[in-house]
Protein backbone atom coordinates (compact mmCIF):
# COMPACT_ATOMS: atom_id res chain seq x y z
CA UNK A 1 0.00 0.00 0.00
CA UNK A 2 1.99 2.98 -1.50
CA UNK A 3 1.12 6.16 -2.13
CA UNK A 4 3.29 8.55 -4.63
CA UNK A 5 3.50 12.08 -5.76
CA UNK A 6 6.50 13.67 -7.66
CA UNK A 7 7.25 17.17 -7.27
CA UNK A 8 9.87 18.53 -10.19
CA UNK A 9 12.70 18.16 -7.85
CA UNK A 10 11.33 16.17 -5.15
CA UNK A 11 9.24 12.60 -4.96
CA UNK A 12 7.83 11.35 -1.92
CA UNK A 13 5.89 7.84 -1.25
CA UNK A 14 3.86 6.78 1.93
CA UNK A 15 4.17 2.70 2.52
CA UNK A 16 2.39 1.59 5.44
CA UNK A 17 4.85 -1.20 7.10
CA UNK A 18 1.81 -2.83 8.82
CA UNK A 19 -0.44 -4.59 6.68
CA UNK A 20 -3.80 -3.95 6.60
CA UNK A 21 -5.81 -7.06 8.09
CA UNK A 22 -9.37 -5.30 7.31
CA UNK A 23 -11.23 -3.67 4.38
CA UNK A 24 -14.13 -2.89 3.38
CA UNK A 25 -16.42 -5.62 1.25
CA UNK A 26 -19.63 -4.47 -0.14
CA UNK A 27 -20.46 -8.55 -0.29
CA UNK A 28 -20.51 -8.21 3.52
CA UNK A 29 -21.70 -5.04 4.24
CA UNK A 30 -24.37 -3.91 6.22
CA UNK A 31 -26.99 -2.45 4.22
CA UNK A 32 -26.80 1.32 4.80
CA UNK A 33 -23.73 0.94 7.28
CA UNK A 34 -21.22 3.04 7.79
CA UNK A 35 -18.78 1.19 9.95
CA UNK A 36 -16.84 -0.53 7.20
CA UNK A 37 -13.65 1.13 6.52
CA UNK A 38 -11.35 1.18 4.30
CA UNK A 39 -7.96 0.74 5.46
CA UNK A 40 -5.86 0.70 2.02
CA UNK A 41 -3.22 3.85 2.04
CA UNK A 42 -4.00 3.86 6.09
CA UNK A 43 -2.99 2.64 9.08
CA UNK A 44 -4.24 -0.11 11.62
CA UNK A 45 -3.36 0.72 14.90
CA UNK A 46 -3.81 -1.88 17.90
CA UNK A 47 -3.28 -0.45 21.48
CA UNK A 48 0.12 -1.29 22.86
CA UNK A 49 1.72 -2.02 19.56
CA UNK A 50 3.95 0.32 17.44
CA UNK A 51 2.47 1.59 14.03
CA UNK A 52 5.04 2.25 11.53
CA UNK A 53 5.05 4.73 8.62
CA UNK A 54 7.37 4.61 6.37
CA UNK A 55 8.52 7.51 4.18
CA UNK A 56 10.76 7.47 1.06
CA UNK A 57 11.84 10.97 -0.43
CA UNK A 58 13.65 11.34 -3.29
CA UNK A 59 15.67 14.26 -4.54
CA UNK A 60 15.27 14.29 -8.57
CA UNK A 61 17.01 17.53 -9.15
CA UNK A 62 20.65 18.47 -9.95
CA UNK A 63 21.12 20.75 -6.61
CA UNK A 64 20.61 19.68 -2.94
CA UNK A 65 17.43 20.58 -1.30
CA UNK A 66 17.15 21.27 2.29
CA UNK A 67 13.45 19.39 3.40
CA UNK A 68 11.78 19.51 7.05
CA UNK A 69 9.23 16.88 7.80
CA UNK A 70 5.93 17.73 10.02
CA UNK A 71 2.99 16.25 11.26
CA UNK A 72 -0.47 17.21 12.03
CA UNK A 73 -3.89 15.83 13.05
CA UNK A 74 -6.84 15.40 15.30
CA UNK A 75 -5.09 12.30 17.20
CA UNK A 76 -3.48 13.31 20.71
CA UNK A 77 0.18 14.26 19.79
CA UNK A 78 2.05 12.05 22.20
CA UNK A 79 1.02 9.04 19.97
CA UNK A 80 3.77 10.21 17.19
CA UNK A 81 6.78 9.80 17.56
CA UNK A 82 8.32 11.76 15.43
CA UNK A 83 11.50 14.54 15.70
CA UNK A 84 13.00 16.73 13.67
CA UNK A 85 14.16 19.77 14.35
CA UNK A 86 15.44 21.45 11.83
CA UNK A 87 15.92 21.46 7.91
CA UNK A 88 17.72 18.52 6.74
CA UNK A 89 19.56 18.13 2.90
CA UNK A 90 19.29 16.08 0.65
CA UNK A 91 21.88 15.92 -2.10
CA UNK A 92 20.98 15.71 -5.96
CA UNK A 93 19.64 12.36 -7.00
CA UNK A 94 19.36 11.00 -3.38
CA UNK A 95 17.22 8.96 -1.69
CA UNK A 96 16.20 9.41 2.10
CA UNK A 97 13.76 6.66 3.77
CA UNK A 98 12.57 7.75 7.31
CA UNK A 99 9.90 5.80 9.38
CA UNK A 100 7.07 7.78 11.65
CA UNK A 101 5.89 5.82 14.67
CA UNK A 102 2.67 5.69 15.71
CA UNK A 103 2.17 4.39 19.49
CA UNK A 104 -1.85 4.12 21.16
CA UNK A 105 -2.01 3.57 25.26
CA UNK A 106 -2.72 -0.22 26.07
CA UNK A 107 -5.58 1.30 28.05
CA UNK A 108 -7.32 3.47 24.87
CA UNK A 109 -10.29 1.16 25.40
CA UNK A 110 -10.19 0.82 29.07
CA UNK A 111 -9.65 4.53 29.71
CA UNK A 112 -12.78 5.67 31.27
CA UNK A 113 -11.96 9.17 31.61
CA UNK A 114 -11.93 9.00 27.85
CA UNK A 115 -15.26 7.60 27.75
CA UNK A 116 -16.87 9.84 30.09
CA UNK A 117 -15.57 13.33 28.11
CA UNK A 118 -17.82 12.43 24.70
CA UNK A 119 -20.57 10.05 23.95
CA UNK A 120 -19.36 8.13 21.75
CA UNK A 121 -15.29 7.06 21.79
CA UNK A 122 -13.23 8.08 18.42
CA UNK A 123 -11.78 5.42 17.01
CA UNK A 124 -10.73 7.01 13.45
CA UNK A 125 -8.28 10.09 13.11
CA UNK A 126 -6.81 11.54 10.68
CA UNK A 127 -3.17 12.57 10.37
CA UNK A 128 -1.55 15.07 7.61
CA UNK A 129 1.97 14.93 6.75
CA UNK A 130 3.26 18.40 5.08
CA UNK A 131 7.23 18.12 3.31
CA UNK A 132 8.54 22.05 3.14
CA UNK A 133 11.40 23.39 1.44
CA UNK A 134 13.76 25.94 2.70
CA UNK A 135 14.76 28.70 0.23
CA UNK A 136 15.26 32.17 0.32
CA UNK A 137 15.16 32.86 3.94
CA UNK A 138 11.49 31.16 3.46
CA UNK A 139 10.05 27.56 3.53
CA UNK A 140 7.56 26.73 1.10
CA UNK A 141 5.00 24.21 1.21
CA UNK A 142 6.24 20.93 -1.82
CA UNK A 143 3.83 18.27 -1.12
CA UNK A 144 1.61 17.00 1.31
CA UNK A 145 -0.49 13.67 2.14
CA UNK A 146 -3.37 12.66 3.72
CA UNK A 147 -4.19 9.19 5.79
CA UNK A 148 -6.04 7.74 8.11
CA UNK A 149 -5.63 6.28 11.54
CA UNK A 150 -7.60 3.13 12.41
CA UNK A 151 -7.43 2.47 15.98
CA UNK A 152 -8.73 -1.13 16.51
CA UNK A 153 -8.98 -3.60 19.77
CA UNK A 154 -6.44 -6.89 19.10
CA UNK A 155 -9.06 -9.61 18.83
CA UNK A 156 -7.85 -13.12 18.88
CA UNK A 157 -11.52 -14.68 17.87
CA UNK A 158 -10.96 -13.20 14.31
CA UNK A 159 -8.41 -16.34 14.08
CA UNK A 160 -11.24 -18.87 14.17
CA UNK A 161 -13.07 -17.16 11.29
CA UNK A 162 -13.17 -17.84 7.50
CA UNK A 163 -10.88 -15.10 6.21
CA UNK A 164 -13.78 -13.66 3.84
CA UNK A 165 -15.17 -12.22 7.12
CA UNK A 166 -11.54 -11.18 8.53
CA UNK A 167 -11.76 -8.57 5.91
CA UNK A 168 -14.85 -6.98 7.29
CA UNK A 169 -14.06 -4.18 9.81
CA UNK A 170 -17.51 -4.48 11.32
CA UNK A 171 -17.28 -8.06 11.69
CA UNK A 172 -13.99 -7.60 13.55
CA UNK A 173 -14.90 -4.81 15.61
CA UNK A 174 -18.66 -6.64 16.31
CA UNK A 175 -16.17 -10.31 17.62
CA UNK A 176 -13.96 -8.10 19.97
CA UNK A 177 -17.24 -7.23 21.83
CA UNK A 178 -18.47 -10.90 22.16
CA UNK A 179 -14.13 -11.47 22.84
CA UNK A 180 -14.21 -8.49 25.85
CA UNK A 181 -17.49 -9.80 27.59
CA UNK A 182 -16.20 -13.95 27.78
CA UNK A 183 -12.66 -13.57 28.03
CA UNK A 184 -12.36 -12.89 31.79
CA UNK A 185 -14.57 -15.95 32.27
CA UNK A 186 -11.84 -18.13 29.83
CA UNK A 187 -9.46 -17.00 31.72
CA UNK A 188 -11.06 -18.24 34.99
CA UNK A 189 -10.98 -21.20 33.50
CA UNK A 190 -7.69 -20.94 31.90
CA UNK A 191 -6.12 -20.60 35.92
CA UNK A 192 -8.68 -22.26 37.82
CA UNK A 193 -5.62 -24.17 39.97
CA UNK A 194 -4.89 -20.57 40.92
CA UNK A 195 -7.93 -20.27 42.71
CA UNK A 196 -8.04 -23.46 44.23
CA UNK A 197 -4.84 -23.16 45.84
CA UNK A 198 -4.66 -20.48 49.21
CA UNK A 199 -1.41 -19.29 48.24
CA UNK A 200 -2.48 -17.52 45.24
CA UNK A 201 -6.42 -17.61 45.66
CA UNK A 202 -7.86 -13.67 45.88
CA UNK A 203 -8.01 -13.26 49.55
CA UNK A 204 -12.16 -13.28 49.30
CA UNK A 205 -11.66 -16.92 48.66
CA UNK A 206 -9.73 -18.20 51.84
CA UNK A 207 -12.71 -18.30 54.35
CA UNK A 208 -14.28 -20.97 51.60
CA UNK A 209 -11.51 -22.90 51.24
CA UNK A 210 -10.51 -22.77 54.69
CA UNK A 211 -14.31 -24.55 55.24
CA UNK A 212 -13.55 -27.01 52.89
CA UNK A 213 -10.50 -28.29 54.97
CA UNK A 214 -12.22 -27.72 58.31
CA UNK A 215 -9.65 -25.22 59.30
CA UNK A 216 -10.80 -22.82 61.80
CA UNK A 217 -9.36 -18.91 60.92
CA UNK A 218 -7.94 -17.00 63.67
CA UNK A 219 -8.25 -13.03 62.57
CA UNK A 220 -5.25 -12.16 64.35
CA UNK A 221 -2.90 -13.64 62.50
CA UNK A 222 -1.27 -12.12 59.08
CA UNK A 223 -2.74 -12.97 55.61
CA UNK A 224 0.15 -14.47 54.64
CA UNK A 225 0.22 -17.02 57.80
CA UNK A 226 -3.39 -18.64 57.39
CA UNK A 227 -2.41 -19.11 53.36
CA UNK A 228 0.19 -21.33 54.50
CA UNK A 229 -1.77 -23.19 57.29
CA UNK A 230 -4.96 -23.27 55.54
CA UNK A 231 -2.55 -25.09 52.40
CA UNK A 232 -0.93 -27.39 54.79
CA UNK A 233 -4.28 -28.54 57.03
CA UNK A 234 -4.11 -31.88 55.54
CA UNK A 235 -0.57 -32.56 56.45
CA UNK A 236 -1.36 -30.74 60.00
CA UNK A 237 -4.71 -33.24 60.98
CA UNK A 238 -2.23 -36.02 59.93
CA UNK A 239 0.47 -35.74 62.13
CA UNK A 240 -1.60 -34.20 65.17
CA UNK A 241 0.13 -34.51 68.18
CA UNK A 242 3.75 -35.86 67.15
CA UNK A 243 6.93 -34.08 67.25
CA UNK A 244 7.31 -33.81 63.38
CA UNK A 245 3.15 -32.35 63.42
CA UNK A 246 4.37 -29.60 66.32
CA UNK A 247 7.62 -28.64 64.69
CA UNK A 248 6.14 -28.30 61.00
CA UNK A 249 3.05 -26.03 62.51
CA UNK A 250 5.76 -23.75 64.33
CA UNK A 251 7.94 -23.42 60.97
CA UNK A 252 4.61 -22.38 59.06
CA UNK A 253 3.37 -20.05 61.57
CA UNK A 254 6.38 -18.15 62.41
CA UNK A 255 8.15 -18.67 58.78
CA UNK A 256 11.18 -19.74 60.71
CA UNK A 257 13.10 -22.09 58.89
CA UNK A 258 12.73 -25.62 60.24
CA UNK A 259 16.96 -25.83 61.09
CA UNK A 260 15.86 -23.28 63.69
CA UNK A 261 12.87 -25.16 65.76
CA UNK A 262 14.25 -28.11 67.55
CA UNK A 263 12.15 -30.34 69.97
CA UNK A 264 14.20 -31.96 72.46
CA UNK A 265 12.74 -35.35 74.68
CA UNK A 266 14.62 -35.79 77.83
CA UNK A 267 14.98 -39.33 78.99
CA UNK A 268 18.23 -39.32 81.30
CA UNK A 269 17.54 -39.95 84.84
CA UNK A 270 16.55 -37.04 87.27
CA UNK A 271 17.13 -37.51 91.04
CA UNK A 272 18.92 -40.54 91.75
CA UNK A 273 20.09 -41.78 94.91
CA UNK A 274 24.01 -43.21 95.02
CA UNK A 275 27.07 -42.79 92.78
CA UNK A 276 26.02 -40.52 89.85
CA UNK A 277 27.85 -37.92 87.06
CA UNK A 278 25.33 -35.10 86.34
CA UNK A 279 25.70 -34.79 82.59
CA UNK A 280 26.79 -38.39 82.06
CA UNK A 281 24.17 -40.59 83.37
CA UNK A 282 21.74 -37.99 85.33
CA UNK A 283 20.47 -34.50 84.87
CA UNK A 284 19.35 -31.99 87.20
CA UNK A 285 15.30 -31.38 85.97
CA UNK A 286 15.13 -35.30 84.65
CA UNK A 287 13.21 -38.11 85.24
CA UNK A 288 9.62 -35.69 84.26
CA UNK A 289 7.64 -38.59 81.91
CA UNK A 290 6.40 -36.91 78.80
CA UNK A 291 8.60 -33.92 78.79
CA UNK A 292 9.98 -32.20 76.26
CA UNK A 293 11.61 -29.16 75.26
CA UNK A 294 10.86 -26.69 72.29
CA UNK A 295 13.91 -24.47 71.10
CA UNK A 296 13.42 -21.64 68.64
CA UNK A 297 16.37 -19.82 67.54
CA UNK A 298 15.81 -16.14 66.18
CA UNK A 299 17.56 -13.99 64.66
CA UNK A 300 18.65 -10.24 65.47
CA UNK A 301 15.51 -8.83 63.18
CA UNK A 302 13.14 -11.22 63.69
CA UNK A 303 10.52 -11.57 66.02
CA UNK A 304 7.88 -14.21 67.35
CA UNK A 305 4.13 -13.97 69.65
CA UNK A 306 5.32 -16.39 72.22
CA UNK A 307 1.71 -16.05 73.49
CA UNK A 308 0.74 -17.53 70.28
CA UNK A 309 3.58 -19.77 70.27
CA UNK A 310 2.84 -21.37 73.75
CA UNK A 311 -1.46 -21.26 71.99
CA UNK A 312 -0.01 -23.94 69.41
CA UNK A 313 2.18 -25.81 71.49
CA UNK A 314 -0.98 -26.34 74.01
CA UNK A 315 -3.08 -27.52 70.87
CA UNK A 316 -0.94 -29.84 69.29
CA UNK A 317 0.83 -31.82 72.21
CA UNK A 318 -0.75 -34.63 73.72
CA UNK A 319 -2.77 -33.57 76.73
CA UNK A 320 -0.77 -35.80 79.01
CA UNK A 321 2.64 -34.05 78.37
CA UNK A 322 4.52 -30.91 79.87
CA UNK A 323 6.76 -28.82 77.56
CA UNK A 324 8.92 -25.66 78.16
CA UNK A 325 9.53 -22.96 75.71
CA UNK A 326 13.30 -21.89 75.37
CA UNK A 327 13.19 -18.98 72.77
CA UNK A 328 16.71 -17.55 72.23
CA UNK A 329 16.83 -14.34 71.01
CA UNK A 330 20.40 -12.56 70.25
Amino acid sequence: MTQTTSHPSLAISLTCMQPPEAVASNALSLKGSKTDETFSNNLLLRPGERGEMFITLENLGSKSIRWKLEIEGNFPAYWCQWHQQDFEEIAPHEKLEKSIYFLVPDNFFENQLALMQKAQLQINYQTSIYVYLEGSGSRQLAEYRVFDLFVRPLCSYLDFVPALYREVDFVGRYLSIIEQAFDPAVQTIDTLWAYLDPITAPEALLPFLAHWVAWEIDTRWGIDVQRRLIRNAIALYRWHGTRYGLRFYLHLYTGLPLEQIDIKEIFERGFVFGSTSIGFDSMLGGGCPYHFIVEMQLSTCEEIDEISVREIIERQKPAFCTYELDIINP
